[in-house]
């Protein structure tokens, strides 16, 4: 894993945008991605003031690797996660070789398995695919606390 941080210049003139990405090639890196969502939310409350709540580090983390192991197990090369926090709100994207959007399937209690997505669109507040010159971006967005609905 190769790990990119904003540094403190470019952070303070992005209008109070934290950001940290971290490039994960190998099945092994879906929990260094957990880890890094991990380490990115304790310094948003410990380093910025900003309350986590234990609900949102776990939806973070969860989103993470769902989004990071449909990656590395769809598309050829390495992914790229970015977690970009604006206001109130985490921005969860992970860009990937394969310009092909995921198959979104109609939820089925009973099919085993390819929940992934769902998951995602169900603890998201937003949810996008992008395609890119190179590959495809999917980003979704997180309430930094908890939404009392």
């Amino acid at each position: 894993m190769h790990q990119v941080t904003a540094d403190e210049d470019a952070q303070s003139s992005m209008a109070d945008t934290i950001t940290v990405s971290g490039v994960f090639e190998g099945s092994e890196d879906i929990a260094l991605a957990r880890d890094l969502a991990r380490s990115f939310l304790t310094d948003v409350q410990a380093v910025h003031g900003l309350p986590v709540s234990p609900d949102t580090m776990s939806r973070v983390q969860l989103v993470v690797s769902e989004l990071v192991t449909n990656a590395r197990k769809y598309a050829p090369g390495p992914c790229l996660l970015t977690l970009e926090l604006t206001g109130a709100v985490v921005h969860v994207t992970v860009w990937d070789s394969d310009p092909t959007p995921p198959t979104l399937l109609a939820p089925d209690p009973s099919r085993i398995g390819r929940h992934g997505l769902e998951i995602v669109m169900a603890l998201g507040q937003s949810f996008a695919i992008h395609r890119e010159p190179v590959g495809k971006r999917i980003t979704t967005t997180i309430l930094l606390e908890d939404d009392p609905a």
